[in-house]
């Protein structure tokens, strides 16, 4: 090539150049042939500096990304050797890792879409805790009351729109001033329980009933029993 057309005018001597004086890069990757290890790169793609692909990894899933059939994997998931999520389900309830806002929930529990405990079903209103026992006579909460409630808390966070009333209930035993005393003092407990869990306390309001709502026989021993517990009650 004529100096006067020549692009290239210090091309090593016996390099095999284009019309423009310029050494050859058939896949045009910015190598010269004459050095590329991998000519026939596809179009576009990353290469060192002996022409071969560079193995990048976008997403940083460990895959690179032309083995990557899943590019945008979200940071730090769990993928498969083609860089796909591969489904984590750590509590066993059905729902993936990724979308689980209760991610602790106890084997066996039924849950809903996000992963936590499902409080009322449909058309339900009112809910029993059942096992949320307190102390004889006071408002303190027993250790397996404050497990269970710790579930509660957890779904109400997890279903940010739901307000509930905690309603408190005693049987017939005592006076009613002494029982209505006694079941606000417990739905506060409840409440406040929720509260310092995670619960917004505008979502949560607390009253007691005394022995003026049972739903079952007061005369008896299991009756009475009944009688004395905490429900919660959806407002919206």
């Amino acid at each position: 090539v004529l100096d006067t057309a020549d692009r290239c005018p210090n091309t090593p001597a016996g390099m095999r150049v284009d019309a423009n004086g310029c050494p050859i890069d058939a896949d045009s990757d910015g190598v010269a042939d004459s050095a590329d290890r991998c000519p026939n790169t596809p179009s576009g793609e990353q290469v060192d500096a002996q022409g071969c692909p560079v193995a990048t990894d976008s997403d940083g899933d460990g895959v690179v990304d032309s083995a990557d059939r899943c590019p945008n994997s979200p940071r730090g998931a769990t993928v498969d050797s083609e860089g796909c999520v591969i489904p984590q389900d750590t509590d066993g309830d059905g729902v993936d890792d990724s979308v689980d806002r209760c991610p602790g929930t106890p084997a066996g529990t039924q849950v809903d879409a996000v992963g936590c405990r499902i409080l009322f079903q449909e058309q339900q209103t009112t809910l029993i805790l059942e096992g949320v026992n307190f102390q004889t006579g006071r408002a303190s909460l027993t250790q397996s009351a404050r497990a269970i409630l710790l579930t509660v808390a957890q779904s109400l966070i997890g279903n940010p729109a739901i307000r509930v009333e905690v309603a408190g209930h005693t049987d017939i035993t005592g006076s009613r001033d002494t029982n209505m005393r006694l079941s606000q003092s417990r739905a506060d407990a409840v409440r406040n329980f929720l509260i310092r869990n995670g619960v917004d306390a505008e979502r949560l309001v607390a009253r007691g009933y005394g022995p003026d709502e049972p739903v079952a026989d007061n005369a008896t021993t299991a009756g009475r029993a009944q009688n004395r517990r905490v429900e919660l009650r959806r407002l919206n």
